[in-house]
């Protein structure tokens, strides 16, 4: 006979997990006496905890194990696969070209700088003083047109705030956002609440505006009119899952009291008065009646380049940075249009190592001295730069018109007696030596003998070497047609130019190899 005693019924307990249906002061680890880390290992084939050694069996010391805790075999776990990274393709390139250029007046005051000093700079280098700073630059826009003649993007100019747009809808959105106290005045008028007892609203969890009731009549209108002024871009059900549902009751009062007043439109700069109800009757009687006359359509526009950097069209702004980018990387385009401007202002170009192109107030012209009657003063400066590598004009002056000693300090005198007139210090003159040899080295570097480069290292102008004799032209058979279309290569070496423009010259320095390290111009440049 069993005399173990029933145990309690208690369908509480049975609906409880295992580890709660044991009283709270029975302590499950009593007879717990630990065991030895590495005892702790699992068979890799089974997946499975070996026996205790003291244990045959596996039984654990102290009794059967509780109910509701059986082991299971440990199966190692699979990975979650690892999800494609999906790479976002850049928007394509904007039909439109944007062009970087100096700011004219910063490189008039750069000529003149130039003019002065007579130093020969690195045209690139100046290029890059230029990309710096957005206020020594202007950005021109203009569109590209297609085999027909007709703009592939077209460019709408806002007349109110100078601003550039890629579409009409863009502009009016623009305005109507940034401008509409101008055309637009709203009044509000006391209107009957909605009726109804609401205890609930919905609240667009992005912008937070407040869209009403779900059950509300124009609960649809606001939702899809909201997702088409502001969230467009986004998928209409995905904008719908973050609509909230708030319970406050300040935020539905907030609501009731919106929707207890009418607004209506005043229509401004127009010559009758006239009210609109809604939003759309003001966009569409702007379109009607100031669209023609705020926004144009252009096909080129220049800006400044803190201005350019200022536009609110998102298109505008990528093209903007991306040519900044590019011109950053290599200045080609800032510096053809830097040569353009430098040779309006009547400076020379030329390159030195054949590979960087300088600036200066005349190009390098060998001084044949033997042929050349000129002074004692300039043919020592000539020797002198010619015997010193990396003369400066400092050397130069050290070397042949030293500075005159300084005078004797003045007696002192009594405190407060003023100082005899002799003895108060005045600026040194220079000496006519020091006069003379300036004057000479001024017209060495103006007349192309003598090159001083931006870090103030001086170099003669070196000698040509000799070029190949042209080969003699065998003579044309007398049968031969004498018109120009039947001789293409004498009549382009006929008319092949004698000089070569600075533009040319800089077209040849599409590979060129950045500047010498120490050869950076020390120019400030516009601004």
């Amino acid at each position: 006979m069993n005399t173990t005693p029933e145990p309690e019924f208690d369908l509480e307990k049975l609906f409880l997990p295992a580890w709660a249906q044991d009283a709270p002061q029975a302590n499950r680890y009593a007879d717990f006496a630990g065991e030895d880390r590495g005892e702790r290992k699992f068979d890799d084939r089974q997946g499975r905890r070996p026996p205790r050694r003291d244990s045959p069996g596996g039984a654990r010391p102290g009794g059967a194990r509780p109910q509701g805790t059986e082991r299971h075999s440990r199966r190692p776990q699979a990975r979650p696969q690892e999800r494609p990274v999906l790479k976002q393709e850049p928007p394509p390139p904007l039909p439109v070209t944007v062009s970087i250029l100096p700011e004219e007046k910063g490189v008039e005051s750069l000529a003149r700088q130039i003019r002065v000093t007579g130093r020969a700079y690195p045209l690139f280098d100046i290029a890059r003083l230029i990309l710096q700073k957005p206020e020594r630059q202007q950005v021109r826009f203009d569109v590209k047109k297609n085999p027909e003649g007709q703009p592939i993007q077209p460019l709408f100019l806002c007349a109110l705030d100078d601003t550039l747009w890629l579409s009409e809808d863009e502009a009016v959105g623009h305005i109507l956002s940034r401008h509409f106290q101008t055309f637009y005045q709203p009044e509000r008028t006391a209107t009957e609440p909605p009726r109804g007892t609401y205890t609930f609203v919905a609240q667009c969890g992005l912008s937070g505006k407040i869209l009403g009731p779900p059950n509300y009549h124009d609960y649809q209108t606001q939702l899809h009119k909201l997702h088409t002024e502001r969230f467009a871009r986004m998928p209409f059900e995905a904008f719908k899952a973050r609509v909230k549902i708030v319970r406050d009751e300040a935020v539905v009062k907030q609501w009731i009291e919106d929707h207890s007043f009418k607004t209506e439109y005043i229509c401004l700069n127009v010559p009758e008065p006239k009210k609109l109800a809604s939003r759309e009757e003001v966009e569409k009687h702007f379109r009607e009646v100031h669209l023609a006359n705020i926004v144009k359509s252009v096909e080129t526009h220049t800006f400044t380049g803190v201005a350019a950097r200022q536009q609110r069209s998102p298109g505008l702004q990528r093209a903007v940075r991306m040519t900044w980018e590019d011109q950053q990387r290599f200045p080609l385009q800032v510096a053809t249009v830097l040569s353009q401007q430098f040779a309006g202002h009547g400076l020379q170009f030329f390159k030195v190592n054949r590979s960087v192109t300088h600036v200066s107030v005349a190009r390098p012209r060998y001084l044949d001295m033997e042929a050349t009657p000129v002074s004692e003063g300039v043919k020592q400066i000539v020797d002198f730069i010619n015997a010193h590598a990396k003369c400066t004009r400092r050397k130069l002056m050290e070397a042949l018109a030293p500075a005159p000693a300084a005078p004797p300090p003045a007696p002192a005198t009594a405190e407060g007696a003023p100082p005899p007139a002799a003895a108060i210090a005045t600026p040194p003159e220079a000496a006519p030596e020091q006069t003379a040899l300036a004057s000479d080295l001024h017209w060495l570097i103006h007349e192309g003998h003598v090159i001083e480069y931006a870090n103030g290292l001086l170099e003669t102008a070196k000698k040509p070497l000799p070029r190949p004799p042209k080969p003699e032209k065998p003579p044309a058979p007398a049968a031969a047609p004498t018109s120009p279309a039947a001789s293409p290569i004498e009549s382009s070496e006929t008319a092949a130019p004698t000089s070569e423009p600075a533009v040319e010259i800089l077209a040849e320095t599409v590979a060129e190899a950045p500047a010498e390290p120490g050869v950076t111009p020390s120019l400030e440049g516009p601004g």
